[in-house]
């Protein structure tokens, strides 16, 4: 499906104009979504709690 074809459908869908979808910047969903091909964020409390204690010691 193109941009164009998405755009026409949402248009249809909700009511709303070509231009207005547009501005809404639908876009085409894709099979695996890109947050699993990062690494996920962790800490790691203790290596933080040390540096803290190295910059200011007890």
């Amino acid at each position: 499906m193109t941009q164009t074809e998405l755009n026409r459908e949402v248009a249809a869908a909700t009511g709303e104009s070509m231009s207005m979808v547009r501005l809404m910047g639908f876009v085409p969903l894709t099979p695996v979504p890109f947050e699993r091909d990062r690494d996920p964020l962790v800490v790691d409390w203790d290596e933080v709690e040390q540096q803290r204690m190295v910059l200011h010691p007890v």
